[in-house]
């Protein structure tokens, strides 16, 4: 139990130090996010519209 109750203290010590991003930085950071996975998609697909298209030409 003292273990645990030291584990505890040690992780809110820690949670302490750690420097939280501004809201206007995460919201700039969940942009790039969804704007980087919507063209990765993009990409994807095409690719895959591609390579299908080629294989039906092919069989």
């Amino acid at each position: 139990m003292k273990k645990l109750v030291q584990f505890c203290r040690e992780c809110m010590g820690e949670l302490a130090k750690v420097v939280w991003p501004s809201r206007s930085e995460a919201v700039a950071s969940v942009k790039v996010v969804i704007f980087s996975t919507v063209v990765v998609a993009l990409i994807l697909g095409l690719l895959d519209m591609l390579f299908t298209e080629g294989l039906r030409l092919i069989f």
